[in-house]
Protein backbone atom coordinates (compact mmCIF):
# COMPACT_ATOMS: atom_id res chain seq x y z
CA UNK A 1 0.00 0.00 0.00
CA UNK A 2 1.01 3.31 -0.86
CA UNK A 3 1.04 6.72 1.59
CA UNK A 4 3.31 5.39 3.96
CA UNK A 5 6.43 6.28 5.16
CA UNK A 6 9.00 6.67 7.32
CA UNK A 7 11.12 10.09 8.80
CA UNK A 8 14.39 10.69 10.24
CA UNK A 9 13.63 13.93 13.03
CA UNK A 10 15.89 14.99 15.39
CA UNK A 11 13.87 16.55 17.70
CA UNK A 12 13.81 18.27 21.31
CA UNK A 13 11.82 17.31 24.42
CA UNK A 14 11.62 20.03 27.37
CA UNK A 15 11.62 18.63 30.92
CA UNK A 16 10.45 19.57 34.16
CA UNK A 17 13.18 19.68 36.86
CA UNK A 18 11.20 17.35 39.01
CA UNK A 19 11.29 14.42 36.59
CA UNK A 20 15.35 14.61 36.27
CA UNK A 21 15.52 11.22 38.20
CA UNK A 22 12.68 9.77 35.29
CA UNK A 23 13.33 11.63 31.78
CA UNK A 24 12.27 8.57 29.87
CA UNK A 25 8.65 8.71 31.26
CA UNK A 26 7.97 12.47 30.36
CA UNK A 27 10.28 12.00 26.91
CA UNK A 28 8.14 8.71 26.12
CA UNK A 29 4.62 10.68 27.26
CA UNK A 30 5.62 13.70 24.70
CA UNK A 31 6.32 11.42 21.64
CA UNK A 32 3.08 9.72 21.96
CA UNK A 33 1.03 12.93 22.15
CA UNK A 34 1.77 13.08 18.14
CA UNK A 35 0.27 9.73 17.75
CA UNK A 36 -2.59 9.77 15.21
CA UNK A 37 -2.61 13.70 14.80
CA UNK A 38 -1.72 15.29 11.52
CA UNK A 39 1.43 16.98 12.07
CA UNK A 40 2.03 20.08 9.32
CA UNK A 41 6.10 19.75 10.66
CA UNK A 42 6.20 16.19 8.91
CA UNK A 43 3.57 16.34 6.73
CA UNK A 44 1.70 13.51 7.56
CA UNK A 45 -0.17 11.15 10.48
CA UNK A 46 2.10 9.85 12.89
CA UNK A 47 1.43 6.52 13.41
CA UNK A 48 4.47 5.26 15.07
CA UNK A 49 8.10 6.48 16.74
CA UNK A 50 10.97 4.32 17.63
CA UNK A 51 13.51 6.62 19.96
CA UNK A 52 16.98 6.12 18.67
CA UNK A 53 18.77 8.02 21.10
CA UNK A 54 18.34 10.69 23.45
CA UNK A 55 21.78 13.45 24.09
CA UNK A 56 22.81 13.06 27.72
CA UNK A 57 23.72 15.99 28.29
CA UNK A 58 20.81 18.34 28.46
CA UNK A 59 20.79 22.12 28.32
CA UNK A 60 19.10 24.05 31.24
CA UNK A 61 16.71 26.86 29.82
CA UNK A 62 16.53 30.17 31.90
CA UNK A 63 12.94 31.31 33.40
CA UNK A 64 10.43 31.29 36.05
CA UNK A 65 10.23 27.52 35.53
CA UNK A 66 13.99 26.41 34.29
CA UNK A 67 13.22 23.41 32.33
CA UNK A 68 16.06 21.61 30.51
CA UNK A 69 16.03 20.57 27.02
CA UNK A 70 16.74 17.09 25.59
CA UNK A 71 17.95 16.30 22.03
CA UNK A 72 16.32 13.00 20.55
CA UNK A 73 16.57 10.97 17.50
CA UNK A 74 13.52 9.73 16.57
CA UNK A 75 12.37 7.04 13.23
CA UNK A 76 8.53 8.07 12.32
CA UNK A 77 6.04 6.17 10.85
CA UNK A 78 3.92 8.52 8.62
CA UNK A 79 0.80 8.11 6.95
CA UNK A 80 0.71 10.90 4.24
CA UNK A 81 -1.68 9.82 1.09
CA UNK A 82 -1.70 12.17 -1.80
CA UNK A 83 -3.67 11.84 -5.17
CA UNK A 84 -3.26 9.07 -7.30
CA UNK A 85 -2.09 7.06 -4.69
CA UNK A 86 -3.05 3.56 -4.00
CA UNK A 87 -4.48 2.96 -0.37
CA UNK A 88 -5.94 -0.31 0.91
CA UNK A 89 -8.62 -0.69 3.51
CA UNK A 90 -11.76 -2.87 4.91
CA UNK A 91 -14.80 -2.05 3.89
CA UNK A 92 -17.44 -1.76 7.03
CA UNK A 93 -20.85 0.18 5.20
CA UNK A 94 -22.40 0.03 1.60
CA UNK A 95 -25.46 1.98 0.62
CA UNK A 96 -26.95 2.18 -2.80
CA UNK A 97 -24.90 5.86 -2.79
CA UNK A 98 -21.42 4.80 -1.53
CA UNK A 99 -18.86 2.54 -0.15
CA UNK A 100 -17.51 3.44 3.25
CA UNK A 101 -14.03 2.07 4.11
CA UNK A 102 -11.39 1.89 7.36
CA UNK A 103 -7.83 2.65 6.07
CA UNK A 104 -5.14 1.56 9.10
CA UNK A 105 -7.97 0.89 11.65
CA UNK A 106 -8.56 4.65 12.15
CA UNK A 107 -8.63 6.71 8.96
CA UNK A 108 -11.99 6.87 7.49
CA UNK A 109 -12.73 6.41 3.58
CA UNK A 110 -15.41 6.86 1.10
CA UNK A 111 -16.08 6.56 -2.07
CA UNK A 112 -19.19 8.10 -3.78
CA UNK A 113 -21.61 6.27 -6.63
CA UNK A 114 -19.95 9.37 -9.17
CA UNK A 115 -16.61 7.83 -8.27
CA UNK A 116 -17.67 3.98 -8.62
CA UNK A 117 -16.78 2.72 -12.16
CA UNK A 118 -19.90 1.80 -14.70
CA UNK A 119 -18.57 -1.92 -14.50
CA UNK A 120 -19.96 -2.27 -10.76
CA UNK A 121 -23.95 -2.06 -10.44
CA UNK A 122 -25.40 -2.24 -6.40
CA UNK A 123 -27.28 -5.32 -5.86
CA UNK A 124 -29.58 -6.52 -2.73
CA UNK A 125 -28.01 -9.95 -1.57
CA UNK A 126 -29.26 -12.17 0.95
CA UNK A 127 -30.62 -8.87 2.63
CA UNK A 128 -27.62 -6.70 2.54
CA UNK A 129 -26.45 -4.13 -0.36
CA UNK A 130 -23.29 -5.23 -2.26
CA UNK A 131 -21.45 -3.82 -5.60
CA UNK A 132 -21.05 -6.62 -8.36
CA UNK A 133 -19.13 -6.49 -10.76
CA UNK A 134 -21.32 -6.93 -14.86
CA UNK A 135 -18.25 -8.38 -16.63
CA UNK A 136 -16.92 -10.70 -13.75
CA UNK A 137 -19.32 -12.28 -11.44
CA UNK A 138 -16.78 -13.60 -8.69
CA UNK A 139 -15.72 -9.27 -8.61
CA UNK A 140 -18.05 -8.56 -5.67
CA UNK A 141 -17.35 -5.66 -3.12
CA UNK A 142 -19.72 -5.84 0.20
CA UNK A 143 -19.08 -5.15 4.18
CA UNK A 144 -15.65 -7.10 4.99
CA UNK A 145 -14.22 -6.98 1.69
CA UNK A 146 -10.62 -5.28 1.60
CA UNK A 147 -10.67 -3.35 -1.30
CA UNK A 148 -7.57 -1.17 -2.88
CA UNK A 149 -8.66 2.50 -4.22
CA UNK A 150 -7.12 5.82 -5.60
CA UNK A 151 -7.05 8.39 -2.90
CA UNK A 152 -8.53 11.85 -4.90
CA UNK A 153 -8.39 13.76 -1.35
CA UNK A 154 -7.19 13.60 2.03
CA UNK A 155 -8.98 15.97 4.94
CA UNK A 156 -6.02 16.37 7.56
CA UNK A 157 -8.15 18.30 10.16
CA UNK A 158 -10.78 15.42 10.48
CA UNK A 159 -8.29 12.10 8.76
CA UNK A 160 -10.76 11.40 6.51
CA UNK A 161 -10.08 10.06 3.01
CA UNK A 162 -12.25 10.47 -0.60
CA UNK A 163 -11.91 7.95 -2.83
CA UNK A 164 -12.51 6.30 -5.92
CA UNK A 165 -12.87 3.02 -8.27
CA UNK A 166 -12.73 4.52 -11.40
CA UNK A 167 -9.29 2.72 -12.82
CA UNK A 168 -9.97 -1.03 -13.79
CA UNK A 169 -6.81 -1.75 -11.19
CA UNK A 170 -8.91 -1.04 -8.30
CA UNK A 171 -11.83 -2.81 -6.55
CA UNK A 172 -11.60 -6.24 -4.75
CA UNK A 173 -7.85 -7.04 -3.51
CA UNK A 174 -8.53 -10.91 -3.40
CA UNK A 175 -10.13 -10.67 -7.06
CA UNK A 176 -7.07 -8.50 -8.30
CA UNK A 177 -4.97 -10.45 -6.97
CA UNK A 178 -6.28 -13.57 -8.07
CA UNK A 179 -6.54 -12.15 -11.51
CA UNK A 180 -3.59 -10.93 -11.93
CA UNK A 181 -1.48 -14.35 -10.96
CA UNK A 182 -3.78 -15.91 -13.36
CA UNK A 183 -2.83 -13.44 -16.04
CA UNK A 184 0.51 -13.54 -15.02
CA UNK A 185 0.37 -17.76 -15.78
CA UNK A 186 -0.63 -18.07 -19.18
CA UNK A 187 1.33 -15.16 -19.94
CA UNK A 188 4.33 -17.11 -19.07
CA UNK A 189 2.63 -20.18 -20.60
CA UNK A 190 2.79 -18.41 -23.55
CA UNK A 191 6.00 -17.02 -23.35
CA UNK A 192 7.41 -20.25 -22.94
CA UNK A 193 6.29 -21.97 -26.00
CA UNK A 194 7.13 -19.14 -28.26
CA UNK A 195 10.98 -19.87 -27.07
CA UNK A 196 10.98 -23.72 -26.75
CA UNK A 197 13.00 -25.00 -30.00
CA UNK A 198 11.51 -27.62 -32.21
CA UNK A 199 12.72 -31.37 -30.96
CA UNK A 200 14.64 -32.92 -33.42
CA UNK A 201 14.29 -36.72 -33.13
CA UNK A 202 17.62 -38.26 -32.06
CA UNK A 203 19.17 -41.33 -33.85
CA UNK A 204 16.92 -44.32 -33.64
CA UNK A 205 17.36 -47.86 -34.26
CA UNK A 206 17.07 -48.26 -38.15
CA UNK A 207 14.11 -50.90 -37.21
CA UNK A 208 11.95 -47.35 -36.09
CA UNK A 209 12.44 -46.30 -39.61
CA UNK A 210 13.39 -42.51 -38.30
CA UNK A 211 15.87 -40.28 -39.58
CA UNK A 212 18.82 -39.22 -37.09
CA UNK A 213 19.82 -35.85 -36.91
CA UNK A 214 23.36 -37.11 -39.16
CA UNK A 215 20.63 -37.97 -41.66
CA UNK A 216 18.31 -34.84 -41.66
CA UNK A 217 21.55 -32.76 -42.12
CA UNK A 218 22.79 -34.64 -45.40
CA UNK A 219 19.59 -34.99 -46.90
CA UNK A 220 19.31 -31.23 -46.47
CA UNK A 221 22.67 -30.84 -48.21
CA UNK A 222 21.83 -33.19 -51.17
CA UNK A 223 18.23 -31.57 -51.52
CA UNK A 224 20.31 -28.52 -52.19
CA UNK A 225 22.96 -29.57 -55.00
CA UNK A 226 20.59 -32.12 -56.81
CA UNK A 227 18.68 -28.31 -56.90
CA UNK A 228 21.71 -26.77 -57.87
CA UNK A 229 22.62 -29.20 -60.43
CA UNK A 230 18.72 -28.98 -62.04
CA UNK A 231 18.95 -25.51 -62.41
CA UNK A 232 22.48 -25.76 -64.00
Amino acid sequence: MEGLKVSKANLTAYIHPSKTNQVSQPILRQLSSLLFKFSEIFHGVVLAYDLNSLHTCAKILPGVHPYFAVKLKVNLLLFSPKPNMLLEGKVVKVTQESIHVVVLGFSSAIITEKDIREEFVCKTKRGQEVYASRSHKQHVIKVGTMIRFLVKSFDEEILHVYGSLVPDHTGSIYWLDKNLEADSHVYRSKKKRRIVPERIMLEQDAVDGELSTLDIVQKSKKSKKQKHQEES
